[in-house]
């Protein structure tokens, strides 16, 4: 399995590089088509309906974990325009994800807890810098190996919880498909769609 995420990860970055020397809404339907295997009537419904990968989303994730409709760009290497934003806080995820986040801050402050964000979609630059200054989680640090983050696909936020908000996140988070899936990180959650 590891020869193929490898394959695909290779794939992803070619695909970026020559993504620089095409239009960007050209690359962008050429993502989605390669990468969903859409028909070309879905394909087209989502380029009339935005034109980005945010309008197509399928909701789905590849078997490595990646949104399918954004695996071809590579982790860390999704364009802005294919991310939705979160609010007004600067942040985006997949879109799946964002919607998800909304719902859950809107019960969240019905009951009276407010959470915040202090990290959502990482780059692959990002991801670089934050395993040499964090270190990475694998020796004890708190950092994935860049290009293997799942703050990489927009799929995990970094929230800003105090002791209220932890609480009701471990009571609440999974009805809206949010995960604490990094032990030794209570900030750290991550949106699985379900099956």
């Amino acid at each position: 399995m590891d020869g193929i995420a490898a394959i695909n990860n290779r794939i992803a970055e070619i695909r970026g590089t020559l993504a620089v020397f095409a239009p960007e809404r050209a690359s962008t339907l050429t993502a989605t088509t390669a990468v969903t295997g859409d028909s070309f009537a879905s394909v087209l419904a989502g380029e009339v309906a935005g034109g980005s990968s945010v309008a197509t989303s399928t909701g789905r994730l590849t078997a490595d974990g990646a949104p399918v409709e954004l695996a071809a760009y590579g982790n860390g290497r999704i364009p802005a325009d294919a991310l939705a934003s979160i609010g007004s806080t600067g942040h985006r995820l997949w879109a799946p994800a964002t919607k998800a986040y909304d719902q859950l801050t809107a019960a969240a402050a019905r009951d009276g807890v407010t959470i915040g964000i202090t990290d959502s979609y990482r780059s692959y630059e990002s991801q670089v810098d934050v395993a040499e200054r964090k270190g990475l989680y694998s020796q004890g640090g708190l950092a994935a190996a860049p290009g293997t983050s799942d703050h990489g696909w927009g799929r995990s936020l970094d929230l800003d919880l105090d002791a209220k908000a932890l609480a009701w996140m471990k009571a609440n988070a999974g009805t809206y498909g949010f995960v604490a899936d990094t032990p030794r990180e209570s900030w750290h959650w991550t949106y699985s769609p379900p099956a």
